[in-house]
């Protein structure tokens, strides 16, 4: 069944088994492409096919209401010759900062060195650091999980420099710094919400309920003002559908439609290497079933080597201000199949809103010629609708799976506990160290004490002796004086008688 798009000379049909080679969606403000991204979005829901769109600007939500049949819907009705019907879609609110939708992360691991060194903006030495720290924590079974595992795993890295150089490479101090003031940056843009766990299950997008596509939808209306994050995490998110799913080729049905609102902002704040990433990713992913829609003001925004693959394009109108959009203008033309019926390029110019140039590819993957297409009207409502009515859309299996952030042992507690078993090592070795010295002070001074009791005892009895020695002189002296007396007395004595 294809999709009946709107009307130009004929009807005008968007062949669902061509979906897998991508499309385009472009054209200056208030145009219609957010009206034909909806149309779009709609009628792949309705055939039971899956949608991630994100919406920068809050007006996506509204396909959660039925559209009102007003004098201009029925107008436009008739004139396509519709079989039409206002309707309401199931949607699921996605945000990565879980504020106005389930929370949406993903790990510092999953989404890789690649795409984190874009996201942090780093130089190609920075980056090479960052491999460092990645390589280091799957060498030694650290999971980086979340920012505070990636900071505590550039500390490491910083500290054990010396061991890890040799093996690993250069590893700059003033580098590292650089690395952890952007991170701070990151942290400040609420990346810390970002990432974490439970991780969000690429799964969840291919669900239907009752038989129709849900359509996912992305609040990015803070996100994409914050370019580096928005750009990563759309790559990312579409680089998990090309790791997970399987290789299919040409289908009836796609598997998933994915729509890059905005798409300007993935080239303008992508690296090249990152450009050439998705280019990549873009060219392979057809054959995994999964349909690529870039929406945009210009064409000339989307690099050429992607441009080139996307092969339904919805060209709304262009606006001519200076001689740069006029030759934007022409290039723009000349990417579509001429139709003898009217200039490209000047019709370009003149196209209403809610009109806008189509080619869709054949059944034979060719051009179809182009046509000024009157396109139809969504089924949902084109009224915004408030953030209480979005709000209420949000409870369900999805927000209590995702709702509580989980935080296991991942490479910041492993190296906390290294760190404190290492500090526990070394007071107990200080401490060790501490009892041997006062051990060896306690041998020393028992040792002096010892040697200072066996002088003074040698002391005391070199003392004695001496004491001793001289009693004993005194008595003989005294008792020699008392002999002499003695005999001299019985002498002298004797002769006085």
């Amino acid at each position: 069944m294809d999709i009946l798009v709107g009307k130009g000379e004929n009807p005008v049909y968007l062949k669902t088994e061509m979906l897998n080679r991508h499309g385009l969606i472009a054209g200056a403000t208030g145009t219609g492409k957010t009206t034909t991204l909806k149309l779009i979005a709609e009628d792949a829901s309705d055939l039971g096919i899956p949608v991630f769109l994100p919406d920068v600007k809050g007006d996506l939500f509204s396909l959660s209401v039925p559209n009102e049949m007003n004098d201009n819907v029925k107008d436009r009705v008739n004139k396509i010759g519709l079989d039409y019907s206002p309707a309401a879609y199931d949607i699921e609110v996605w945000d990565v900062f879980g504020d106005l939708g389930h929370p949406m992360r993903t790990t510092i691991s999953e989404m890789g060195p690649l795409l984190l060194a874009n996201l942090l903006d780093l130089n190609e030495v920075q980056e090479g650091i960052l491999n460092i720290a990645f390589k280091v924590a799957d060498d030694e079974g650290m999971p980086i999980l979340d920012l505070k595992d990636l900071r505590a795993m550039l500390n490491y890295i910083s500290e054990n420099r010396k061991e890890y150089t040799s093996t690993y490479g250069n590893i700059s101090t003033a580098s590292i710094g650089a690395i952890q003031r952007a991170l701070l940056l990151l942290e400040n843009d609420g990346a810390e919400y970002f990432f974490g766990e439970p991780a969000f299950e690429i799964d969840d997008l291919f669900r239907q309920e009752g038989g129709k596509g849900l359509i996912n939808i992305l609040n990015a209306k803070i996100l994409h003002q914050k370019p580096r994050l928005y750009t990563a995490f759309m790559v990312w998110l579409l680089s998990e559908l090309y790791e997970h799913l399987p290789e299919v080729g040409d289908q009836e049905y796609p598997k998933i439609i994915f729509f890059f609102d905005e798409a300007h902002l993935l080239f303008q704040y992508g690296s090249k290497l990152l450009t050439d990433k998705l280019a990549q990713v873009i060219r392979l992913i057809r054959s995994k079933g999964v349909s690529v829609f870039f929406v945009t003001q210009r064409p000339d925004d989307i690099p050429d080597e992607i441009l080139a693959q996307l092969g339904n394009k919805f060209q709304h109108a262009l606006r001519a201000f200076t001689p740069k959009d006029r030759k934007m203008i022409k290039e723009t033309a000349q990417n579509f199949r001429d139709n003898p019926s009217f200039d490209t390029a000047e019709t370009l110019t003149n196209l209403q809103s809610g009109e806008a140039l189509v080619s869709t590819l054949d059944a034979d993957g060719l051009p179809n010629i182009t046509e000024k297409t009157l396109m139809a009207p969504p089924k949902s409502t084109f009224d915004a609708i408030d953030d209480d009515s979005v709000r209420a859309l949000i409870p369900g299996a999805m927000d209590k799976k995702y709702r509580k952030m989980i935080d296991r042992e991942s490479a910041f507690e492993i190296l906390e506990e290294k760190l404190t078993k290492i500090q526990e090592e070394a007071e107990a070795k200080a401490l060790a160290e501490e009892k041997r010295k006062e051990d060896i002070r306690r041998d020393q001074d028992e040792s002096r004490a010892e040697r200072q009791k066996r002088r003074n005892k040698s002391e005391l009895e070199k003392a004695m002796g001496k004491m001793a020695n001289q009693t004993i002189y005194s008595m003989s002296r005294t008792l020699g004086n008392r002999i002499m007396r003695g005999i001299l007395g019985g002498i002298f004595g004797g002769k006085k008688r």
